[in-house]
């Protein structure tokens, strides 16, 4: 199983996200794009991990979890890893608070004893929107700045649990199911 930790925004948010994006889906960018159910914060990567370890890695996050109130997250601006000029990915940014910054921690040290190291690079929490592809060229993105530009989205939402996520790969893209899911707090 390829799993990872996440927080997901109601069914609701997820909408409204994907409505406020609407403007960089319309551009015509060379860009495989996450769908509207798909979208997540994602907290922790952990990789392909045998069934067996479910109970513990569920453990861990409840752990984590409980040490964290209901988390509100602020939404906004669009970005894109490395750069807008050469995207890998583009992305909805999320405000690093005091208090997402410490649930991210909390994961991070939880995990680390059961076999998954603490991530060193600096967190940067982001909603992804969309991959290029691979078959994008440079140029394909020189209106990038431009189209991101006027689309707005500025956004509070309450996130009250923290969810265990499979990943499963295909060519049409990622899919993603809730393995298990524990309370903030």
């Amino acid at each position: 199983m390829r799993l990872f930790i996440a927080l997901n925004p109601s069914e609701d948010e997820r909408e409204s996200i994907y409505r406020a994006t609407a403007p960089l889906r319309s551009a015509g960018l060379p860009v495989n794009w996450v769908a509207s159910t798909a979208l997540h914060l994602t907290l922790k990567f952990l990789g392909e991990v045998d069934a067996a370890r479910l109970p513990e890695i569920t453990r861990a996050a409840a752990t984590a979890a409980s040490r964290a109130k209901p988390i509100e997250l602020q939404l906004g601006g669009i970005g894109a890893f490395p750069s807008f000029r050469q995207p890998r990915v583009l992305w909805l940014g999320v405000e690093a608070t005091p208090q997402l910054r410490m649930l991210k921690q909390d994961i991070e040290w939880e995990f680390a004893p059961i076999g998954f190291p603490r991530e060193t690079r600096a967190f940067q929490p982001h909603i992804t929107l969309g991959r290029a592809s691979p078959h994008a060229k440079v140029g394909d993105f020189r209106t990038m700045e431009s189209i991101c530009g006027p689309t707005t989205y500025s956004f509070t939402i309450t996130i009250d649990r923290l969810e265990v996520m499979e990943s499963r790969l295909s060519p049409a893209g990622a899919s993603y199911q809730r393995i298990a899911e524990v309370p903030l707090g």
